[in-house]
């Protein structure tokens, strides 16, 4: 329980941190929906992430874990896409607020 709630705080605070120092990553609406497209990206971190990182096992493998960035990027572009609010203009952004959402969960101690 504790780790689903770190997880949600990750993913709030990773996208506070991605619209402040990403450039073209910007976020238009109220906190509210920043607040809620950061804790739909923990409950998928939490949930989610799991299974796929086990159904993707092997091609991680042959990548050597750099598919898990791909794994990432493709959560961080569904959320987006699932709160229009939050705007990742093209591969660039999203690949440094990937690396954001992947730093805040790893100084959280939710790296696994």
């Amino acid at each position: 329980m504790v780790n689903l709630i770190f997880q949600i705080a990750g993913g709030i605070l990773s996208f506070w941190l991605a619209i402040k120092f990403v450039p073209g990553v910007e976020f238009v609406g109220e906190i509210k929906y920043l607040i809620m497209a950061g804790g739909f990206l923990g409950l998928i971190n939490f949930f989610i992430k799991p299974i796929i990182k086990i159904i993707t096992l092997p091609l991680t493998a042959l990548t050597f874990g750099l598919f898990g960035l791909v794994i990432n990027m493709g959560l961080i572009w569904f959320v987006s896409i699932i709160f229009p609010e939050l705007i990742i203009p093209g591969i660039v952004p999203l690949f440094w607020t990937t690396l954001i959402v992947w730093l805040i969960s790893f100084f959280l101690g939710l790296k696994k």
